[in-house]
């Protein structure tokens, strides 16, 4: 499962740069985002597989320092998603104002989880089906670079969202296969992840959306950009 996660990321960012859409021309905190977001990814499947062959004092050790990462992740991605809104570039096929709010609320579920997963740490069983969730939940910009985003008009982030459960579902598939039940933790990891799309649809269409988008994007181009409109698509590459 890692590894198909940690591969489906990879796909996501190489098909979009061989298609001449990505390129590495981009300002320095989308690089430094990248790398902390990859910088994840390896940590994650490192961890797999110390867990799953040793040697356990070192994946414990290293655990401690995937905490401090999740940390980063966490600023990483409330920064690129201000920097963003403020700049005017919320993809083309989001709505600027749900994306602010939807973004954010993707690395905290990640967070959560995490926490939950780190908490747990001397119950394997519970310990690493709530870190695979927690990576789940934020496999969005990954996994929606192989999916037709433009063509899914408002639902794209939502749609993206329940893709993303395939993971989680085949989990419990294999409990199912091994154990004749399903672990609870695969409960708790899918209803947070779902949790995002309702949450981000009630504040995002608040007063408090309203404030939050008028706050962060005040003084800068990005208050230019109707907040529930979709933006002009880039030009196709040459």
């Amino acid at each position: 499962m890692a590894i198909v996660i940690a591969l489906t990321i990879i796909a996501g960012f190489t098909i979009q740069f061989a298609m001449g859409r990505s390129t590495l021309a981009a300002r320095p905190l989308v690089h430094l985002h990248g790398l902390a977001f990859m910088g994840w990814v390896v940590l994650f499947v490192t961890q797999v597989r110390l867990a799953t062959s040793g040697p356990l004092s070192l994946h414990r050790r290293l655990g401690w320092v995937a905490a401090g990462w999740a940390v980063l992740l966490v600023v990483m991605g409330f920064a690129i998603t201000i920097d963003v809104a403020r700049l005017g570039k919320t993809p083309f096929f989001f709505l600027p104002q749900y994306f602010l709010i939807a973004n954010p609320l993707t690395v905290l579920c990640f967070a959560l989880l995490t926490a939950s997963a780190i908490r747990r740490r001397r119950d394997p069983d519970w310990h690493k089906r709530l870190h695979i969730c927690a990576t789940i939940a934020i496999i969005g910009p990954g996994l929606g670079r192989i999916l037709p985003m433009p063509l899914m008009g408002p639902y794209a982030f939502d749609i993206v969202v329940a893709v993303s459960l395939l993971f989680p579902f085949l989990g419990m598939i294999r409990d199912l296969r091994n154990g004749g039940r399903i672990h609870p933790a695969w409960w708790r990891g899918v209803i947070a992840i779902a949790l995002i799309v309702p949450l981000a649809h009630v504040i995002a269409n608040s007063p408090v959306g309203d404030f939050l988008y008028a706050a962060i994007t005040t003084g800068h181009p990005g208050a230019a950009m109707p907040p529930w409109e979709f933006g002009p698509p880039p030009p196709m590459p040459s």
